[in-house]
């Protein structure tokens, strides 16, 4: 699988790995589909360490799953947090598992065993991803001007039978609607 998320400091493509952790890719892949994380800032950056997105509320605290509730997390013996441009479920504990994801700046095995790794940036895209591991960040590790995913276009999609509960431009209406009746 592969999908493009376009941001606003460059596009950032990434490969997926459906074999090794089914559950992580089905969960993004269809919230990509859905239009769950357009607009959405990363809300977390720590110099050398990750960057991290996925949650609509950008406090770090929201998100949530395609299955209802926080889903089993995926370990393989074979991806370790050994480089940068990992791509991982961020969690708040075990099985824990939302919407909410990172990318890895530099290796980081104290993460191993504890977040599910699902995908990779593939080439030249890793410089956006660094770029916003470069941003200024206050006390609480928050980008002082978070940059935003504006829209991810998933490119392959591994699972044929996904079924977005709401699509991308009914996503769009339904916020259009929200903001003109505020």
């Amino acid at each position: 699988g592969e999908v493009t998320l376009r941001t606003s400091v460059g596009d950032i493509n990434v490969a997926l790995w459906p074999k090794e952790a089914p559950k992580a890719c089905r969960n993004f892949v269809q919230l990509c589909l859905e239009g769950y994380y357009e607009n959405t800032i990363f809300h977390r950056v720590v110099a050398d360490f990750i960057v991290q997105g996925g949650d609509p509320t950008g406090t770090g605290e929201g998100g949530e799953s395609i299955y209802g509730e926080p889903f089993k997390d995926e370990f393989h013996s074979r991806l370790r947090f050994t480089r940068r441009g990992l791509l991982a479920m961020a969690n708040a504990g075990k099985n824990d598992n939302g919407s909410q994801f990172f990318f890895t700046l530099a290796p980081a095995e104290e993460l191993q065993s504890k977040h599910t790794i699902f995908g990779t940036v593939l080439g030249d895209s890793i410089f956006n991803v660094l770029k916003i591991g470069q941003l200024e960040t206050d006390a609480d590790e928050r980008p002082l001007k978070p940059p935003k995913i504006l829209e991810i276009t998933v490119t392959d999609n591994p699972f044929d039978d996904i079924v977005p509960r709401i699509t991308t431009a009914e996503r769009r209406e339904q916020l259009i609607r929200q903001e003109t009746a505020e």
